[in-house]
């Protein structure tokens, strides 16, 4: 089992930044991801971290302007994003993989962006 605690989400303007933070304690794993949820919408993928080798890798809609990093000490992601913008606006939730899918998903945080 892997708990995941989110914090971070909240209210800013477009081109503003915001630092998301995930923390997991538990069974080990391999990756932990960012996911965002708006409304009327498919989740999308943001992005991931494999922990071990601390490779990452961005959606397309997000590259350039997010960074994912880790603290291993810490057992804990982030997710710094700068240049915020309205399509960003929604729920990012925090997950965790094993091996391949992910099975362990945080509460998620709200981070809405106004123009």
């Amino acid at each position: 089992q892997v708990q995941l605690a989110e914090s971070g989400g909240g209210l800013v303007q477009a081109g503003d930044s915001l630092r998301l933070s995930c923390a997991a304690s538990g069974r080990t794993f391999s990756r932990l991801g960012w996911f965002r949820l708006a409304p009327g919408k498919e989740r999308e993928f943001v992005s991931t971290i494999i922990w071990r080798s601390g490779s990452t890798y961005y959606g397309d809609s997000v590259k350039g302007r997010f960074t994912i990093s880790r603290d291993n000490a810490k057992n804990t992601v982030y997710l710094q994003m700068n240049s915020l913008k309205p399509e960003d606006t929604a729920v990012y939730y925090c997950a965790a993989a094993h091996t391949v899918e992910y099975n362990y998903w945080g509460q998620g945080t709200q981070v809405t962006v106004s123009s």
